[in-house]
């Protein structure tokens, strides 16, 4: 079976897709945005897009603890989606967990373009983790104007 470019994949589904989610911005610029599982930044771009390129960076939370899964795309098996991806959970700390994306996606060669873009993924999905903590809040300690 042939493989196809990316080029060509982008151009086919870049309007019109199942996973695009148009939307207007300020005054009548539009916004497009994308629904897509590999997509980190969630835009509809080619860099970003988890139908067009064959490497790939997804991160999830897994499960309700703060545990997180890194997956990554398998170049070689781009024609058997049962064994596409390569998970890996991680349930350390927030700076290890970053240092494990950062060598995973920049300093293994992987796509070194998309290790900000991971990072950010990696502080929104761990932050929305957090559980807040219980107790008394504390009041506004400024005066009240009466």
């Amino acid at each position: 079976m042939a493989a196809v470019p990316g080029e060509l994949i982008w151009e086919i589904v870049k309007k019109n897709n199942c996973f695009l989610v148009k939307e207007f911005g300020n005054g009548s610029q539009m916004v497009q945005f994308s629904k897509e599982k590999n997509n980190l930044y969630n835009l509809n771009s080619y860099k970003h897009s988890g139908l067009a390129n064959k490497k790939t960076v997804s991160i999830q939370p897994e499960g309700k603890d703060l545990s997180v899964v890194l997956a990554t795309t398998k170049t070689k098996k781009q024609n058997q989606p049962a064994n596409l991806f390569h998970k890996s959970v991680m349930k350390k700390e927030f700076r290890r967990m970053a240092k494990a994306v950062s060598n995973q996606v920049a300093d293994n060669y992987y796509r070194p373009d998309l290790k900000p873009a991971a990072l950010a993924r990696l502080s929104a999905v761990h932050r929305s983790l957090k559980v807040a903590k219980s107790g008394v809040k504390k009041r506004n300690r400024q005066a009240v104007r009466k």
